[in-house]
């Protein structure tokens, strides 16, 4: 009797825990792997090393190992992107746009050609067959659930990607690679803007945007200090004011066109909004509008209790009690009360 094939999956390998772990653990359950590592662009060449360490996990895992060179496309799509937001007075989501146009759009476009049925991240997230579709639910690690990062994949893309950490703690992830002796078991996980390299955000783009003083201001108009260009801000910001005052402050205002921008107290309502609008929205097919969601507008925030409805050709999120430091550019990402991924947009 012939033995059906195996389907084949590229792991993109970070040189990290979770996607070297990713691939042990779909070679286990019988997956035909190859293991590829993106280059993408970087500031300080870190990525030699993290290559060097995903193609040493691949040789101990007995795979092919390949490197894809997206260095153009990672920084016209990425890093332009980011730059681009600040310019314009955003907060981006370099994330959001790392996923939707190189790891789900390029790599898995390539993979394909290449004759791959799947590719597979060390992302934490659930993939969950409803009939024949394929949902996002957050990950069993509501710690390090990154399913915030995936709105944007549709149906067709969903179908063709795997999500091997979805039901594992990220504890038990580190157990299994010094269980198989994986030389990367105790290696840290990455933190802050990966291609910046060891610079603060503020430096970098230094580097990309003229500095222009402007005027800091308080919620009555005083001038109470001057900055170096209101684009190096974000709403919600507390450190690196730039201004000594007896309180804590936040950011809750800025104007790239009149290069101010304005603080206010922890306790201030106006950090607070109790509706935002939703622009580049995508949503599941079933969902109907109006309808009762759960909003998280930045990464690590609590989830907030809301309804969204259509308002002209963008979306509008009503939410139950107000909601501090939205900041637009970011992503609004919704959900149901299971968990369930229900779509997402950009912040007006």
């Amino acid at each position: 009797m012939t033995r059906p094939k195996s389907k084949k999956v590229f792991v993109g390998m970070s040189g990290g825990v979770d996607s070297s772990v990713s691939a042990y653990l779909l070679q286990k359950q019988g997956y035909e792997v190859v293991g590829v590592h993106l280059k993408c662009w970087n500031k300080n060449g870190c990525d030699e090393e993290e290559a060097r360490d995903a193609r040493l996990v691949a040789n101990q895992l007995g795979i092919p190992f390949y490197v894809f060179d997206m260095e153009s496309e990672y920084k016209e799509k990425v890093v332009d992107y980011m730059i681009d937001s600040y310019r314009n007075g955003l907060t981006p989501n370099p994330d959001v746009m790392c996923n939707k146009e190189i790891k789900f759009g390029l790599f898995l476009d390539t993979a394909l050609s290449m004759g791959a049925d799947f590719v597979a991240t060390g992302h934490y997230a659930r993939l969950v067959k409803e009939g024949d579709k394929s949902f996002i639910y957050q990950a069993e690690d509501k710690n390090k659930d990154q399913s915030y990062f995936l709105w944007t994949l549709g149906q067709e893309r969903l179908d063709k990607i795997l999500f091997p950490l979805g039901d594992i703690q990220k504890d038990e992830v580190r157990k299994i690679a010094k269980k198989v002796k994986l030389h990367i078991a105790d290696k840290k996980d990455s933190q802050g803007i990966c291609f910046i390299g060891q610079v603060t955000l503020q430096e970098f783009l230094n580097e990309y945007l003229e500095s222009k003083e402007g005027n800091v201001l308080n919620l009555e108009g005083a001038v109470i200090g001057t900055h170096e260009g209101a684009h190096l801000y974000t709403i919600g910001q507390r450190h690196g004011l730039g201004v000594a005052l007896n309180t804590p402050h936040y950011v809750v205002d800025k104007d790239v066109k009149t290069n101010t921008v304005v603080l206010a107290e922890g306790n201030a309502q106006d950090l607070e909004k109790s509706e935002v609008s939703i622009r580049d929205f995508r949503l599941n097919e079933d969902l109907d509008l109006p309808s009762k969601v759960f909003a998280r507008v930045r990464y690590r925030q609590d989830l907030h209790e809301a309804i969204l409805d259509r308002f002209g050709e963008n979306l509008v999120l009503k939410f139950n009690q107000p909601v501090r430091f939205v900041a637009p550019g970011q992503s609004a990402v919704f959900y149901n009360e299971s968990g369930k991924l229900l779509g997402g947009g950009v912040i007006l």
